[in-house]
C-alpha cells in the first residue's frame, strides 16, 4: 500500500492563508491525499504564527504545522504550542515549549514528523545532523514514515543533511527561502528530497512582502518597515508518495497553482 503525503511551503500572511482556503480542499481531493503538512511560521502578518492563523489553516484541512526560525516572533505561540499538532525546530533549547518531533497515528499508521533549523547563516542552535539523527531513531521505534522538514538558508547544508540520513527517513523538505528549487528527487537510499518547496504567498513581492520597503532597505541601508504583500498568491507543494509499510518514497511530485483573482 502507497500513502499520499502533501507538504506546503511557508504560508505567509493573509494572501497565503486565503490561498491555502481557495485551494486546498480540491488539491486533497485530486491527489487523494492522506495526510497533509505545511509549514506555517511566518502565517501570521508575515512573522510568527497566531492562534487564529493556526486554527484557519487546520480547517482548511492541514492536519499538522512545522515552524522554523521566526517560532517565536507572534508572543501567542506560547500560550496554544503545546496543545496544537505543531512541531518547533527540535535544535532549539529544550528549556523552550513545544517539541521537535512527534508521532501522529492515522488511519494508515504511525506518521513521524521532525523539525530542524540550519545553521549556516541562521541564528544560533544546536546541531542539526547530530539532533536529527538522535529524532530520527527515536521515531523509528514507532514508524518508518519520517518526514523532516528542513528549516535552512544554504542549500549545500540542505542537500547534505538529506544525504546524511538518507535511508533513513522518507523524505526531507527543505524551507525558509521561500524561492521553490526544481531539483525534487528520490535519494539512493529512499529518501525524497527537495531543497526548498517555495512559498504559499504572493509571487509579485521579494519573499512575501512588499517590494517598495525591501529595495528601500538595499538601497539606502537603513531600517524599513516590511508589509506583507496583498494580492493573489501561489500554493508551493510536494506531493510524495511513500511506501506504508518500508516507509520508503516511490515518487515526489512538485504543486504550484495560482489561486488567481
Amino acid at each position: 500500500m502507497s500513502v499520499n503525503v502533501l507538504f506546503i511551503g511557508d504560508i505567509f500572511a493573509k494572501s497565503g492563508r486565503s490561498c491555502i482556503n481557495k485551494l486546498l480542499p480540491d488539491l486533497l481531493k485530486e491527489y487523494n491525499v492522506d495526510y497533509c503538512i505545511a509549514n506555517a511560521e511566518n502565517a501570521s502578518h508575515g512573522r510568527g504564527l497566531s492562534m487564529a492563523a493556526a486554527d484557519e489553516i487546520l480547517e482548511a484541512g492541514v492536519d499538522f504545522l512545522t515552524l522554523g526560525n521566526h517560532a517565536w516572533n507572534n508572543k501567542e505561540i506560547f500560550d496554544f504550542i503545546d496543545s496544537y499538532p505543531i512541531v518547533r525546530p527540535a535544535n532549539f533549547s529544550p528549556d523552550l515549549p513545544g517539541k521537535g518531533s512527534c508521532v501522529q497515528v492515522t488511519e494508515f499508521g504511525n506518521i513521524g514528523i521532525i523539525n530542524i533549523c540550519g545553521r549556516v547563516y541562521m541564528d544560533p542552535c544546536d546541531n542539526p545532523f547530530e539532533c536529527a539523527l538522535k529524532h530520527i531513531y527515536k521515531l523509528r521505534e514507532k514508524t518508518s514514515l519520517i518526514f523532516v522538514d528542513f528549516h535552512a538558508e544554504a542549500t549545500a547544508e540542505k542537500i547534505a543533511l538529506a544525504s546524511y540520513i538518507d535511508g533513513l527517513v522518507t523524505a526531507v523538505i527543505g524551507t525558509h527561502t521561500h524561492v521553490a528549487t526544481s531539483d525534487e528527487r528520490i535519494l539512493p537510499g529512499g529518501t525524497a528530497f527537495i531543497t526548498d518547496v517555495g512559498m504559499t504567498g504572493v509571487q509579485d513581492s521579494i519573499i512575501g512582502m512588499k517590494k517598495t520597503g525591501v529595495i528601500n532597505k538595499f538601497v539606502l541601508g537603513i531600517p524599513q518597515v516590511f508589509e506583507p504583500a496583498s494580492s493573489a498568491a501561489t500554493l508551493n507543494a510536494v506531493l510524495i508518495t511513500a511506501d506504508e509499510n518500508s516507509g520508503t518514497a516511490v515518487d515526489i511530485k512538485r504543486i504550484s497553482i495560482y489561486s488567481g483573482k
